[in-house]
């Protein structure tokens, strides 16, 4: 019996030095750990420090306003309701903050069609930004980059003359305004539909008649299928007047950081 009631006494007791074992080890292992951040050896890891000591004393700006800012409008997209609204906004913007430096339009565009061809968008989107963009007093240079296409061709063509560039490999279509689809419209709306359609037409070329200096005839009979050009047969066109080059004059002066934050109204806070 007593063999019995030694044993257990020995193995509670074993236990408890596990126990302890295992703190001390613990303990040795945290002082370790912090011996190694502490040490300015390759492999330590120092002590990161607070957020607030990086964060921006003033709101980021956004890209559009970085680049309204050196007075560039860029149209990327297809000319739809919203892309026109931003525009013209962007015009009239433009137009009261000076209305004696140029405004400069980047043009990357399908016009109111998408890529593959389906309308998206009313001729009169690309109008709305013409008639605005002879409206202002301000000087206009467009730069085709990429493509204009139909409408945007003619954006591109609308810009003073002599300010008219384009980039190196940057390609200019001008092709007759697109139905869309009519669903099942009776034979009167259609006729209706075709009359508008035929007055678009001839105000697209009225206006690149003004701009390309040829006469409605040939812009007609040329439009009669999609007409591709590259950027030298756009100059001889009419639709550009310049390759667009790292010294030409096709953006503002940009301000620095500090003055865009002094224009804005935002104040740094003192550190």
């Amino acid at each position: 019996m007593q063999a019995v009631a030694w044993y257990p006494a020995i193995k509670t007791l074993s236990r408890r030095e596990q126990v302890r074992g295992c703190r001390k080890q613990r303990c040795a292992h945290v002082h370790a750990t912090v011996n190694i951040r502490a040490s300015n050896s390759p492999a330590s890891a120092n002590p990161g420090t607070s957020y607030n000591e990086h964060k921006p004393k003033t709101p980021p700006p956004d890209l559009p306003s970085l680049l309204l800012d050196s007075r560039i409008i860029y149209i990327g997209m297809p000319l739809v309701p919203a892309v026109t609204e931003l525009i013209v906004s962007e015009l009239l913007y433009l137009q009261y903050t000076d209305q004696s430096k140029p405004c400069y339009i980047y043009i990357n565009s399908t016009g109111c069609t998408r890529a593959d061809g389906e309308v998206v968008g009313f001729e009169t989107e690309a109008t709305a930004i013409y008639d605005t963009m002879k409206y202002i007093g301000n000087e206009i240079y467009t730069v085709g980059t990429g493509v204009a296409v139909g409408q945007a061709c003619m954006l591109l063509s609308a810009g003073n003359k002599g300010k008219r560039f384009m980039t190196p490999h940057a390609t200019a279509m001008l092709h007759q305004p697109k139905v869309p689809s009519t669903g099942e419209r009776q034979a009167t709306e259609l006729n209706i539909k075709w009359r508008e359609t035929l007055a678009q037409k001839k105000e697209l070329l009225n206006i690149l008649s003004q701009t390309t200096g040829h006469g409605i005839a040939k812009l007609e009979k040329d439009m009669q299928r999609p007409l591709y050009m590259t950027v030298q047969d756009a100059i001889e066109y009419g639709i550009a007047d310049k390759i667009v080059e790292r010294d030409s004059k096709a953006i503002a002066d940009v301000m620095s950081a500090g003055a865009w934050d002094s224009a804005a109204g935002l104040v740094q806070k003192a550190i």
